[in-house]
């Protein structure tokens, strides 16, 4: 083990110890991580297990994402127990949710169209809940930000990832495209985000319940943000009428929650275009994943994140020129990366 995994196992037994009297000595795996700097571990022993978190201080905030774990579990959301913390030196003992993500559960050899649909309204009854919980201690996801993420597709994706050389007019395009995903999106009501609510962020717990973790980017912003980040997944693609019959489970339940009230036709437009927004920066996430971060298998994702961008671009007349863009230029650059890769 290296010497941050041995300090780790080290305070996480001392810990277990403190806590339910049980003198540890455990096996460690790894467990799969994610985007960023964190490492999980489980630790295992005497029937037992917990996740064991290697969260380095100067690269992850903890005390924003203890305080996000400990508010929402007071509220009733499903999110793992932090039973201890040293926050200085960025380690964490976490309640063990198993191993199976909700991409996992969908994708076994006996799921059907109904086992799946039935885990997929579990997740939007959990995000229905979720989007109750208090904001006023959250940033809010604003202008500004909504913007910055827009940018990492042209930069991380179209420039640096696939060496596009933009013109004056194609920055153009782009700024006024932005300029109107984000008013589309600030003017949406404002609930609590979890901002990553997707199917590698959602556990089936033993109990077969659905926990949620990755939390920690939370926000105050757009009601359909988090919807579409579950129904239009970048890792899976669910057929359209699977889509549209849960769209209106979350419709007709949110109404009655007080979070989205506005009529069908202004929801179908409020989540294609808040897609829209969340896959331009996630394709720009992944290149930046690879090209910074040295993380390749991200690109893999890219070509199904920016098929939702085509789709959906091409049913608005607002959108119809940044649509042909994406046909025209982006397409035939993104299709040589893949290629290449």
């Amino acid at each position: 083990m290296d010497q941050r995994l041995n300090g780790l196992v080290e305070w996480a037994s001392d810990q277990i110890r403190q806590l339910a009297d049980i003198d540890l000595q455990g096996q460690v795996e790894a467990v799969s991580g994610d985007a960023s700097f964190r490492r999980y571990f489980r630790l295992r022993g005497l029937g037992s297990s917990w996740i064991l978190v290697d969260a380095p201080a100067d690269k992850e905030d903890n005390p924003r994402f203890i305080a996000i774990a400990r508010r929402w579990r007071q509220s009733g959301v499903a999110v793992p127990a932090v039973l201890a913390a040293d926050v200085e030196r960025g380690y964490m003992l976490l309640e063990d949710f198993g191993d199976t993500l909700l991409w996992q559960a969908a994708h076994q050899d006996d799921a059907t169209e109904k086992s799946i649909l039935a885990l997929y309204r579990q997740a939007i009854d959990q995000l229905i809940h979720l989007q109750s919980v208090p904001k006023n201690d959250i940033p809010p996801y604003d202008a500004e930000l909504l913007d910055r993420e827009m940018e990492l597709f042209r930069d991380w994706l179209c420039q640096q990832q696939l060496g596009m050389t933009l013109s004056a007019d194609e920055h153009q395009l782009l700024d006024q495209t932005f300029a109107c995903l984000k008013q589309q999106a600030l003017a949406q009501p404002v609930v609590t985000v979890h901002r990553d609510y997707h199917s590698r962020n959602l556990m089936l717990k033993p109990d077969h319940s659905l926990g949620v973790i990755d939390f920690q980017d939370a926000v105050a912003g757009p009601a359909c943000y988090d919807l579409v980040s579950l129904l239009r997944d970048c890792y899976v693609r669910w057929p359209q009428p699977m889509i549209d019959e849960l769209m209106a489970y979350y419709w007709e339940n949110a109404r009655p929650a007080g979070h989205y009230l506005a009529d069908w036709p202004q929801f179908v437009k409020d989540f294609d275009w808040m897609g829209m927004q969340r896959h331009l920066k996630a394709a720009g996430i992944f290149a930046r994943l690879n090209l910074r971060d040295g993380k390749p298998s991200y690109l893999a994702d890219i070509p199904n994140t920016c098929q939702y961008l085509l789709e959906v671009s091409a049913r608005y007349a607002e959108l119809a020129d940044f649509h042909q863009w994406l046909v025209s230029t982006f397409q035939p650059a993104l299709l040589n990366l893949s290629l290449r890769d």
